[in-house]
């Protein structure tokens, strides 16, 4: 029986589903799952609905499937409600009945014990501690046997490794690439193909790329979201579709015939997650659903807890974790949340249902005010860079807790002072627009009486004087001062001033901003207020030195620079040099200018300044013309102008500085001429940010890839590069043999190992990327000798 029972198993070579439709991307992932399934006897994959853990169990399967002798074997537990029945449901769908001792787990220990082959349990969540008790009986007493599972929570056995299976790739919506490079994302692939079969006329064009890349984006790269959006291209364009993504449960209805009842909607994905959860993981999953973005866990307590205690929320935080509900992230060393936007909204339903959502919206509010807060009264410090980060880490949640402050006239203050709170962060990150949006929204809402409203008028006057608009600045701060007198606000009054000495200043009434900034100074000496006077020496130190009292200019500068050593501050030590190189710059002293520019940039990439990145490389840009170096002067002036943008900004806002801009842009264009001008700028204006600074600081790079925002080391080895690069010029792999005296086999390999750590799944792709590397390599040159 025995024998029989085993011919019974091998004679159809397994049972894996075959693939209906196309698997797209997932090199990665299959090869790090083949090699954890080479080291271990259980693997299994983990992550939310709709993420693809089955499709790569089986595709991993199916590639694997010959390294066993009985190949490879997948039990669906998809319908399984009961875990008394998992057993039964493996000996069902192996084929491995027959006489039993007894047991249903012993006769599948009996039957398997002497096989070689690779078992496959799908959707393991919702009966897992079943399943845990099988595959332990498994790998303890049938040693050929391997498993891959794919369960929404790890299965718990001794020796089983895990792997979180990510989203797709998606575009960054904030830096789209060119129309032309949207192949490059697995989830935007996915769309098409899935596009495709639905619609075969769909086309992707350089009118719809941008679209559909930020389609896919807000779809979080989730593939069941994708299939589900893509049948909706039947009876929507692709923008038809993004601007109705809001309305996802209503559009998104549409699943596959013969799928599972819970793949048939998003909504009912989603509900299959919440009925495994426990009523307190199920409480803080609606809590939570209040964050936007990523939050921590002290967040969490906070905004979660009121009933729940910090172990309790910890407890919901790793049951959450376990089952994919929340997703875990790694920022410096530091562990992060974050609910998928389809979880998230789900959640949110369900906290109106509970009648909890105002009243959670308000302890979100709290704790996200208070953080400001405690940035602004620990800004002046050595921990800025810290502070920047975290705000950034925080941006979403930020947004989210002012948007329900200003919903409402009672919580208007709380707006107001989270606004003028947030202000030095928002000219960092050049979020001006931002900003000024918050401000204005608040201050036309807010009643007259509330305590915050003089500071906001001030920031806000400080705000459009950033945009250039001063007839708005001299508006407000004519509101601004009137109420101040009114309330008898002594310490508001320093600041108006400085503001309106700064507004003179740009309006090019020098010795009007000279007189009124060496007011602010003293009254903020006065009143031993370090951030007022550090904000006090660069603006007098500034306005005197480029006015002609240069040296004046400089020790106030120096004195700055100085004073925000010695408290380890950042912010205005690099404005301080940024002005003494205008000012070194205004007196010939170039070599100096120039290294007080240098310092100011290294600085301010610390906190990643945009704002004064842009005025610090548009000054190095005049200095490199006057020494007579045009196109690197160019360049910096092309540079320059791309950061401009990023902060939309632009030199001339000032009249102090467009002057001075333009002249030396003239005078470089002539040098030049108007053909070698535009293509030496033009080649800085394509710079990114990174390469920007490092082209400014005249530094190299070695053997490193950098994006905007983060900065990953080359992920191929030098030889897998020479022969990319082959690749890229249209090589066969034998040619390549050829070319390099190796075996066309080695290079096969190699050619594999390209596409899989890539994520590529073409040759042309692997050119594509060749090209890209070649433009980044030659964007971060240093400048010509």
């Amino acid at each position: 029986m025995v024998s029989t029972a085993r011919a019974r198993v091998r004679e159809p070579a397994g049972n894996l589903p075959a693939d209906v439709t196309s698997f797209v991307g997932r090199r990665r992932e299959i090869t790090l799952t083949k090699r954890l399934l080479a080291e271990s006897r259980v693997v299994t994959l983990t992550g939310p609905g709709g993420v693809g853990k089955t499709r790569l169990a089986i595709r991993v399967a199916g590639n694997m499937r010959r390294s066993f002798r009985d190949k490879a074997w997948c039990v669906e537990l998809e319908d399984v409600r009961e875990g008394s029945l998992v057993v039964d449901a493996v000996i069902e769908q192996l084929g491995i009945g027959g006489p039993t001792t007894g047991e249903d787990l012993d006769t599948v220990v009996e039957q398997l014990k002497n096989r070689e082959l690779l078992l496959v349990l799908d959707n393991c969540e919702h009966v897992v501690e079943d399943v845990a008790l099988l595959v332990d009986a498994v790998v303890r007493w049938c040693p050929g046997v391997r498993v891959l599972a794919t369960s929404r929570q790890s299965l718990g056995v001794a020796g089983e490794a895990t792997m979180v299976v990510p989203p797709l790739q998606v575009p960054n919506v904030e830096h789209l690439p060119p129309p032309e490079a949207y192949e490059q994302f697995a989830s935007v692939r996915l769309f098409i193909d899935r596009a495709r079969a639905a619609v075969p006329e769909f086309e992707v064009t350089s009118d719809n790329a941008a679209a559909l890349m930020r389609l896919c984006s807000h779809l979080d790269g989730n593939p069941l979201a994708i299939e589900l959006a893509a049948v909706r291209l039947r009876s929507l364009s692709l923008q038809q579709l993004e601007e109705r993504l809001a309305e996802r449960y209503d559009l998104l209805t549409e699943g596959r015939r013969g799928a599972p009842a819970r793949q048939q909607t998003l909504r009912a994905l989603i509900d299959w997650s919440y009925e495994l959860a426990s009523d307190q993981d199920r409480l803080a999953w609606a809590r939570m659903s209040v964050f936007s973005g990523t939050f921590d866990l002290a967040a969490a307590e906070h905004v979660v807890g009121n009933g729940l205690s910090d172990t309790d929320v910890l407890s919901a935080v790793h049951s959450l974790v376990d089952k994919s509900v929340l997703l875990r992230e790694e920022d410096g060393g530091e562990a992060r949340f974050r609910l998928p936007r389809a979880l998230r909204e789900y959640g949110q339903d369900k906290l109106e249902e509970f009648g909890e959502l105002a009243a959670v919206r308000q302890r979100h509010l709290a704790w996200f005010s208070d953080l400001a807060g405690r940035f602004a009264a620990d800004w002046i410090g050595p921990d800025q860079i810290a502070w920047v980060q975290r705000l950034r880490n925080e941006q979403s949640n930020l947004r989210t807790a002012l948007r329900t402050a200003a919903s409402s006239p009672d919580t208007a203050g709380v707006a107001l002072g989270m606004a003028t709170d947030l202000w030095q962060y928002w000219v960092i990150r050049g979020l001006n627009a931002e900003a000024r949006h918050w401000l204005d929204q608040v201050l036309s809402c807010a009643p007259r009486e509330v305590p915050e409203r003089v500071r906001a008028l001030r920031v806000s006057a400080w705000f459009a004087l950033l945009h250039g608009d001063l007839d708005t600045v001299r508006s407000t701060l004519e509101q601004a001062t009137v109420l101040a007198t009114q309330r008898g606000e002594e310490s508001e009054k320093p600041y108006l001033a400085l503001v309106r000495g700064l507004t003179a200043f740009a309006g090019n009434d020098t010795s009007r901003a000279v007189s009124l900034v060496e007011d602010a100074l003293g009254q903020f000496r006065k009143r031993e207020s370090l951030p007022g006077e550090l904000f006090g020496l660069f603006g007098l130190g500034m306005v005197k030195g480029l006015n002609g009292e240069h040296e004046a200019g400089l020790q106030l500068l120096a004195e700055c620079v100085r004073l925000s050593t010695e408290h380890g501050e950042l912010y205005w030590r690099s404005y301080a040099l940024w002005a003494s190189a205008q000012v070194e710059a205004l007196r010939g002293e170039l070599e100096r200018g120039e290294a007080a520019a240098k310092k100011a940039i290294r600085l301010q990439r610390q906190l990643d300044n945009r704002l004064g990145i842009a005025f610090s490389i548009d000054t190095l840009a005049w200095i490199a013309q006057q020494q007579g170096k045009y196109d690197r002067a160019a360049r910096l002036f092309g540079a320059a102008s791309s950061v401009w943008d990023v902060v939309s900004a632009t030199p001339g806002f000032w009249a102090r500085f467009a002057t001075d801009h333009e002249e030396h842009q003239a005078q470089t264009r002539t040098a030049l001429g108007e053909e070698a001008f535009q293509d030496a700028f033009d080649r800085g204006r394509e710079l990114s940010v990174q390469h920007i600074i490092d082209f400014a600081l005249e530094a190299k790079r070695h053997a490193r890839v950098r994006t905007e925002e983060n900065v990953h080391p080359m992920p191929l080895t030098r030889r897998e590069r020479q022969i990319a690069d082959l690749v890229a010029q249209g090589n066969t792999n034998k040619e390549i043999a050829e070319n390099l005296v190796i075996a066309q086999r080695t290079v096969e390999g190699h050619v594999q190992n390209i596409l899989t750590k890539l994520d590529f799944s073409s040759r042309a792709q692997i050119a594509g990327w060749v090209a890209a590397q070649r433009t980044a390599s030659e964007a971060g040159e240093t400048a010509p000798r």
